[in-house]
């Protein structure tokens, strides 16, 4: 999915009109949503992942696991999906992941786990995501 650029949001005071409170405090405050609580951590519905913010493709269903962390994982984004920041908050080296479209936080990838032969997790908050079902899903 396309998505038309010139139709985002400019400012912080305009993206917290479009989303709800939880959404801008996760999406564009970088923050985390209560592990086991996001609608998609149990999910299994074959579709794509898009941004919530934005609407940009991210992530395939194919490439979603069970890491048992409490968020959604998957071990692979969409070509082009993600941009990637260093994360020096809380005492730690994370890579933080954000939307390439509309620059809104969405979790973080952790690679060395060896969860899946990719050996990445990216651990995404529901609340950053919608989830498209695959036709006859």
């Amino acid at each position: 999915m396309a998505v038309d650029k010139s139709t985002l949001p400019t400012t912080e005071d305009e993206w917290r009109v479009r989303l709800s409170p939880e959404e801008f405090r996760v999406l564009r405050q970088a923050g985390t949503e209560a592990p086991f609580t996001g609608e998609y951590v149990d999910t299994k519905t074959p579709g794509l992942y898009h941004c919530r913010a934005c609407g940009a493709e991210l992530f395939s269903s194919d490439t979603k696991f069970d890491s048992h962390c409490g968020w959604p994982s998957f071990d692979e984004a969409l070509p082009g999906a993600i941009r990637y920041v260093e994360d020096r908050s809380h005492g730690m080296v994370r890579v933080e992941v954000r939307c390439a479209v509309c620059d809104s936080h969405l979790g973080h990838r952790f690679d060395g786990e060896h969860y899946t032969p990719k050996n990445a997790r990216y651990c995404i908050n529901s609340v950053s995501m919608t989830l498209e079902p695959r036709a006859g899903a």
